[in-house]
């Protein structure tokens, strides 16, 4: 019998182990126990146990990087891989090329792991969560420049906000370059001036919907410097771009709702507000006409000169504050209707039509867009004053750029 070397021993294991083709690949399930990750190679290795045994594992890094969630001590896992010997320490181990979580999916533990690392990060805070503005100038839309939302939101911010200036940024909603596309569309609408941003898209599958639950766009929306509402699907759909955000609302057209007041709400309002005004106005003058009356009364009841005097004297200071008071009252009144009167016509087509727009009439009706005449089709033009008929000779159309304004 011959001596072997203790090298000579393991290489023998090994090449044993190796060409055991039931030990080449092998399903196993166990607990996860002193992971760690080398910084430098990117390889992990932890042992995986049961209640009775262990044996060491190590996945490199090229399969890894491949993992859709962080592995953790504690966590159940099925692995599939090849046991080999180490021979410089004479210890066998499974070389693990596939790593999944044993009883949930891995899309959805990496989905719970990234929520857990942000609600660390404050990002769900309520406290973290900004008023929106009540009446915006300027309102960004961060959504799909083909997708339906976007139709949508612009149909009711016209019907309840005409008055606001609508800019959109068009983006990916879906697929691999979607978070991306998202995460700048957000942060240029940020620093465009907006005062509120509106993003979301339509409903879809879970994947459709996946750019959502991405970390690039909850640091955009945690990082915007305006309020952000998201409208991401339907009512039933949930995702961490819609807990980041400032408001949330159950669809995109909720979320144009909620972002800007109803102007004909505001006019009545404005009207409310009048006629508080008017009644508290005449419950001024009737006060001070029963505290006139009051002091003729007490007048006339004295008889001395002396007093006679106080009270005239005493008379004129009332009637001064009263006359005072009412001409404030008036003074106030009138501001407040001439700046009613002001946004009014600054609102009114009348209005408009001075500032030299024109209307432009068909046989058929209003004319909005360049693509619905023909040469030759006669046209009434209504002006501020007086109208004037033309004949179409030729037609020019013009491109919208992404921030809506003609190009």
């Amino acid at each position: 019998m011959s001596i072997l070397s203790v090298s000579q021993l393991n290489r023998y294991v090994a090449f044993l182990l190796k060409e055991d083709a039931h030990l080449r690949s092998v399903l196993l399930r166990g607990e996860i126990a002193n992971f760690t990750r080398n910084f430098r190679s990117g390889h992990c290795y932890f042992s995986l146990r049961d209640a009775e045994a262990s044996v060491k594992a190590v996945m490199f890094r090229s399969n890894a990087d491949r993992l859709r969630y962080q592995p953790e001590n504690g966590m159940h896992v099925i692995v599939q891989g090849t046991v080999t010997l180490y021979e410089r320490d004479g210890a066998y181990q499974i070389i693990i090329t596939d790593m999944q979580p044993d009883g949930i999916g891995a899309q959805a533990l990496a989905l719970q792991q990234r929520r857990e690392k942000l609600a660390k990060l404050g990002y769900f805070a309520p406290e973290h969560k900004r008023p929106l503005p009540p009446m915006p100038q300027k309102i960004g839309i961060v959504t799909s420049r083909s997708g339906a939302a976007l139709q949508d939101m612009l149909q009711i911010l016209r019907r309840r906000y005409p008055i606001g200036r609508v800019c959109i940024y068009p983006a990916l909603v879906q697929g691999e370059q979607a978070p991306a596309s998202i995460a700048d569309a957000l942060r240029t609408a940020g620093s465009d001036g907006c005062d509120v941003i509106l993003m979301g898209r339509g409903g879809g599958s879970n994947e459709d919907l996946s750019a959502f639950q991405s970390e690039e766009v909850a640091h955009a929306v945690y990082h915007s410097p305006v309020p952000v509402v998201s409208a991401v699907g339907h009512e039933t759909d949930h995702c961490i771009a819609d807990e980041v955000a400032d408001l949330r609302a159950p669809t995109p057209s909720a979320a144009a709702e909620l972002s800007v007041p109803d102007l004909s709400e505001l006019r009545q309002q404005l009207q409310k507000l009048s006629a508080r005004l008017d009644f508290a106005a005449n419950a001024a003058l009737q006060s001070k006409a029963h505290a006139l009356t009051e002091l003729v009364f007490r007048l006339e009841r004295q008889s001395l000169r002396g007093r006679i005097a106080a009270q005239e004297t005493a008379l004129h200071v009332q009637t001064h504050r009263l006359h005072d008071a009412v001409r404030a009252v008036l003074r106030q009144n009138e501001q407040k209707w001439t700046l009613t009167a002001e946004k009014l016509e600054a609102v009114s087509p009348v209005a408009i039509l001075r500032r030299g727009y024109a209307l432009v009439y068909r046989a058929d009706g209003l004319v909005r867009s360049a693509g619905a005449v023909q040469p030759g089709d006669r046209l009434s033009i209504r002006l501020a004053e007086g109208s004037i008929t033309a004949e179409v000779r030729d037609i020019c159309t013009n491109d919208i750029d992404q921030t809506g304004a003609p190009s």
